[in-house]
């Protein structure tokens, strides 16, 4: 039965960009909510994995800290799962590690439980080795320790940071002496010969007053944004609203920086100690490291989707809209989305962040969003679009519906492709049928909704002399959207 007195509440990091994995993760779509590993989004895949922990302390549902713009596609992975949600925190601005587990530890003082801090992305093949090193977080944390994870080198990796173990403390668990930046190709491969080096997960446990006190000791101004950022919250069904100002206010800085780095000292008051991990870890953070944790077909291949393939090795193709094809190739990465197509030699997934910067110096919607975008609604998908003139695809969860709205510079014509849409234009509300339509001019008050229990699908051709997104005006919205 689990100790009353251990009370573990995970804290989901669900705010990253994954931009390495474009084309596939977008700003507005990043990595955790992609399905890469299996049928389940790697931050589905995170939370489902703590299951193993219920047996042994009382496990509270999961905390998770995201980006504003992200709050309905991880409420929806949530309900997807059937988990339910201790709260999400909304971040307006991106503030690194430390603030985010600050307001973590704030919203969670009154239980103090013991914070299990994790990433929403990471992949981790054996579930048990992971549990079992939690368990024994638990049990450090518990006597007041703050706790990182270390992932047992398997090869000298030039992209992640490395932790270093001094004296043992138990099986497994050791004191923490240093954390390192990335290294050169020759250091990180005299760290795994050192064995004293570990990858450093972004994995930490602590009670919720250990870290309050630690933050509040080396990084005061941190801890006073975050106060005022979660006191001065606004609550809206599982959305905390941090306040704007006070977070936006807030210094930036990661938990490694500002508190772990710190404790290493002997002279400091705080134990800090290092679990190590053999568990299948991976961050998933290229295209590279995709293909590596994929089973792989004949030729060391990883393919998705329409993919025809002929004297190919050593190749990952991803094909989400086409068939696509390859002949006489090797070592490459070929990434097929509906708007954009990347090629390039695996062994510089790397490098595909300089097309991402590219994309945002040039303002590319490709940077953005996939051509379906996510509403908390459901849907749309961009078909067809030119001067004066946009053909979207809507398709609408049951029992949903869309704003009531206007547009001050288009106007709308919806035609019905699958199931009953219940519609608003003007003071009438009336229902279309498959083959049906309706016009709704500009400046009408419209409103769509999905009454029934099937996915409903419009096709909607816009028409006007402006057809940004920001053309609206919501007058009633079942999402809190202004």
């Amino acid at each position: 039965m689990p100790d009353n007195n251990q009370t573990v509440q995970p804290v989901i990091r669900a705010g990253g960009g994954g931009t390495r994995l474009w084309p596939l993760s977008r700003e507005h779509y990043p990595k955790q909510f992609l399905r890469l590993h299996g049928g389940l989004s790697l931050l589905q895949s995170t939370i489902t994995r703590l299951s193993g922990l219920s047996g042994y302390a009382s496990l509270l549902p999961p905390l998770v800290i995201c980006n504003e713009v992200h709050r309905f596609l991880v409420q929806d992975n949530l309900n997807d799962i059937g988990v339910p949600t201790g709260a999400i925190l909304l971040e307006p601005v991106g503030r690194n590690t430390a603030p985010a587990l600050t307001c973590a530890a704030i919203y969670s003082r009154d239980l103090d439980p013991i914070l299990l801090i994790l990433p929403a992305d990471p992949l981790i093949d054996n579930i048990d080795r992971f549990n079992k090193a939690v368990r024994l977080g638990i049990d450090l944390a518990d006597k007041g320790m703050l706790v990182t994870f270390g992932i047992v080198p398997h090869r000298a990796e030039t992209g992640y940071g490395y932790i270093r173990c001094g004296p043992i403390l138990s099986s497994g668990a050791y004191q923490l002496l240093e954390f390192v930046e990335k290294p050169t190709i020759e250091v990180a491969e005299q760290y795994v010969r050192s064995g004293e080096y570990f990858w450093n997960s972004g994995i930490f446990m602590m009670r919720a007053s250990v870290w309050e006190r630690a933050i509040k000791q080396f990084q005061p101004e941190i801890h006073a944004a975050c106060e005022q950022a979660v006191t001065g919250g606004i609550r809206d069904g599982d959305f905390l609203r941090l306040h704007r100002d006070s977070f936006v206010a807030c210094p930036t800085d990661s938990i490694d920086y500002a508190v772990m780095e710190k404790i290493c000292s002997p002279a400091m008051e705080f134990s800090p100690a290092l679990i190590t991990m053999d568990a299948g870890w991976s961050d998933v953070g290229s295209w590279s490291a995709v293909w590596e944790v994929t089973e792989k077909s004949h030729g060391a291949n990883v393919f998705k989707g329409d993919v025809i393939a002929e004297d190919t090795e050593s190749t990952i193709v991803y094909s989400e809209n086409r068939l696509v094809a390859t002949v006489g190739v090797n070592n490459l990465l070929v990434i097929e989305t509906a708007d954009a197509v990347l090629v390039g030699n695996r062994d510089r997934s790397q490098d595909v962040k300089k097309l991402v910067t590219r994309l945002q110096s040039e303002s590319r919607e490709e940077l953005l969003n996939h051509r379906q975008v996510h509403r908390p609604w459901g849907s749309y998908i961009s078909i067809d679009k030119g001067p004066n003139f946009q053909v979207k695809r809507l398709i609408v969860k049951p029992g949903k519906k869309l704003s009531l709205q206007l547009h001050h510079r288009r106007a709308e014509h919806w035609v019905v492709v699958k199931g009953t849409a219940t519609v608003t234009v003007g003071t009438e509300t009336f229902d279309l049928e498959k083959d049906q339509s309706t016009n709704i001019p500009v400046g009408t008050k419209h409103r769509l909704e999905n009454k029934r229990n099937e996915m409903l699908e419009i096709i909607e051709v816009q028409s006007g002399d402006y057809l940004g997104e920001d053309d609206i005006v919501r007058f009633e919205d079942d999402f809190g959207r202004s």
